[in-house]
């Protein structure tokens, strides 16, 4: 049964679980090669360095915006708008990395690439729905 009420709204609970899903893949994949030893890190490949903190320590600010989303917080959707303004960012300096013949594997190329797309849409999504709500 679809509620309007703001607190039950089923896009809000889904994003909610998306972030908090994703934040708690990328802190275990991230921590993983970080922490976890050579075996992470052999199994990871050409890493970039930059990149994997950047994911890892995004991990935690995207469970930051899942609680905020279930919470039905407003800051939520503007931490989801600087998440995808800081993985846009990261993503095209990969992009520069890559093009300065610096070593990678296509799979990071591919995993920042969904992750900009998520939080983008994340963001999109939540701060439409702000905005909704201040005009009702």
């Amino acid at each position: 049964m679809k509620t309007t009420h703001p607190e039950r709204s089923t896009g809000r609970i889904t994003i909610s679980l998306i972030a908090f899903a994703f934040g708690l893949m990328t802190i275990k994949s991230g921590g993983s090669v970080l922490f976890l030893g050579d075996e992470f890190r052999q199994q990871a490949g050409n890493y970039v360095p930059f990149v994997l903190w950047f994911n890892f320590l995004a991990g935690f600010a995207y469970l930051a915006a899942g609680i905020g989303f279930w919470f039905n917080k407003n800051w939520a959707a503007r931490l989801a708008a600087l998440i995808a303004a800081a993985s846009v960012l990261v993503f095209a300096l990969l992009g520069l990395h890559i093009y300065t013949d610096g070593n990678y594997e296509m799979r990071t190329l591919i995993a920042m690439g969904v992750r900009c797309l998520v939080w983008i849409l994340i963001a999109l999504f939540s701060c439409h729905y702000q905005s909704r709500l201040k005009h009702k």
